[in-house]
């Protein structure tokens, strides 16, 4: 199941050229650093305590947290060995 963000509010929508930036709070900030064909390269500032994650990685930490919590709670047949087939391939997508 693909995590999925519902939109209650209107989406903002910038226009940014390389070296121009965004804030979001207070805290972090979004530099645009290249823009190459259909790929934009960004450059993130945030606190350490601020995980920041492309999505496609952050659907799979949802996944495996998912699937840690319930065999934890007893709710699904997945063995342990399982889960950890799942966090290793995980991290390999990360590398």
């Amino acid at each position: 199941m693909a995590a999925q963000f519902q939109r209650s509010e209107t989406v903002l929508v910038l226009t940014r050229r390389v070296g121009e930036k965004l804030v979001i709070g207070n805290n972090i900030v979004v530099e645009v650093l290249s823009v190459s064909g259909d790929g934009v390269r960004l450059g993130i500032v945030a606190p350490k305590e601020t995980a920041v994650h492309r999505f496609e990685v952050y659907e799979e930490i949802q996944s495996a947290n998912r699937a840690s919590t319930e065999f934890a709670a007893g709710t699904t047949a997945t063995s342990l060995a399982e889960v950890a087939k799942r966090m290793r391939e995980v991290k390999e997508n990360n590398e």
